[in-house]
């Protein structure tokens, strides 16, 4: 398996630490796109090897695609990538690619939808549910098949910071959980977050 992120990667750190003791799993590499991202440096301190490649090597070469193959990655799960995916590597892994999304898509999802930017829009529309949806990655943003959701209420005294770490409870809950039973073919985990 290898991790693509492009910043701070909580969810990097989750994830391999959620299959650290899994003979079955291994977590290749982690790779990264940002070159001040600090997800190398977690990468560094779970002992895990990290790999910067750049813009061009993504869309304008096989340098990323030749070193997954190089590796015999099976499957490549985002998280925190920012970068729309490139075909190549779409081709290359069918249905093997995962991505999670701060919020309940289609709801808020696109291009320039991330982060920060996901939970401005969720209160400043006054959404009283939000969640997280973790899908299979295609060739455009956020469109993938849903695997799973899980919500969370927003107050409306919620500020984004709020909802930000509702959602990084929900990431770190089920995320790891979820690629777990997607690369296995288990049962998906009960959300035990809000119902409608």
């Amino acid at each position: 398996m290898a991790i693509l992120a492009s910043g701070n990667g909580t969810n990097a750190q989750q994830i391999s630490e959620y299959f650290a003791g899994n003979p079955r799993v291994e977590i290749n590499v982690i790779i990264y796109n940002k070159k001040d991202a600090y997800v190398a440096k977690r990468a560094e301190n779970l002992g895990i090897e990290a790999k910067y490649f750049n813009r061009h090597d993504f869309y304008e070469s096989d340098n990323v695609l030749s070193f997954l193959q190089e590796r015999q990655v099976d499957y490549v799960i985002l998280a925190g990538f920012l970068l729309l995916v490139p075909e190549n590597l779409l081709g290359a892994f069918p249905n093997r690619i995962v991505n999670i999304h701060p919020a309940l898509l289609p709801k808020y999802g696109g291009k320039g939808m991330y982060g920060h930017h996901v939970h401005e829009a969720v209160v400043a529309n006054h959404e009283q549910v939000t969640g997280i949806t973790i899908h299979i990655v295609d060739n455009r943003y956020d469109c993938g098949t849903t695997l799973f959701q899980a919500k969370c209420k927003v107050e409306p005294t919620d500020s984004p910071d709020d909802v930000a770490a509702k959602i990084h409870l929900l990431e770190k809950e089920y995320f790891p959980r979820v690629i777990d039973s997607f690369i296995f073919d288990k049962p998906m985990p009960q959300s035990t977050a809000i119902a409608d």
